[in-house]
């Protein structure tokens, strides 16, 4: 009992914090594309006549999306809760429609700038680096996510004295 209850207790902390180490990042990635967004906007308004709506239009998608996800924070529900399964839906779905865009505008923003190909090779290399480790850390958690559900038992009683734990004796 004292070493479910030990690792009860830490499986709950190593949650709480993942949980709180993804908000950070969540936040912290909000702030660098506020600053992104900010140094379009001012580019954009000392380019006069020059105007790359591909990107821009990404952009201001991007500044939406992200917004809505990082409000979407303060109104998690519970755990327990009958709407948590369609949040985590939805907050999945937002956060990956935002890495796919960024990534997108940042190659549009390429094609404007014209770097060397060195530039665009490298974030091209990061990405990848950063997909498969994602992609293998997807992976190992859905096989924890498994071998949990297939220890647990669907039975309704232990198999031992329905339930109860214990010895009963027999009325006499």
């Amino acid at each position: 009992m004292v070493m479910t209850d030990s690792w009860d207790t830490k499986r709950r902390e190593l949650g709480n914090f993942v949980s709180t180490r993804s908000n950070d990042c969540e936040i912290s990635g909000y702030a660098i594309g506020v600053a992104g967004w900010g140094t379009g906007l001012k580019l954009g308004s000392e380019s006069p006549g020059i105007m790359y709506s591909g990107h821009r239009n990404i952009g201001i998608a991007l500044f939406v999306l992200a917004t809505v996800q990082i409000f979407a924070l303060f109104l998690r529900p519970k755990k327990d809760h009958k709407y948590r399964f369609y949040w985590n839906i939805y907050h999945h779905g937002v956060g990956y429609a935002v890495l796919v865009l960024g990534i997108l505008n940042v190659f549009k923003g390429f094609d404007i700038l014209n770097p060397d190909r060195k530039w665009k090779l490298a974030y091209m290399i990061i990405i990848i680096a950063l997909g498969a480790i994602s992609f293998l850390l997807e992976a190992i958690t859905w096989v924890v996510v498994l071998k949990r559900k297939s220890g647990k038992s669907n039975k309704p009683y232990d198999g031992y004295n329905n339930g109860q734990g214990g010895r009963q004796t027999l009325a006499t």
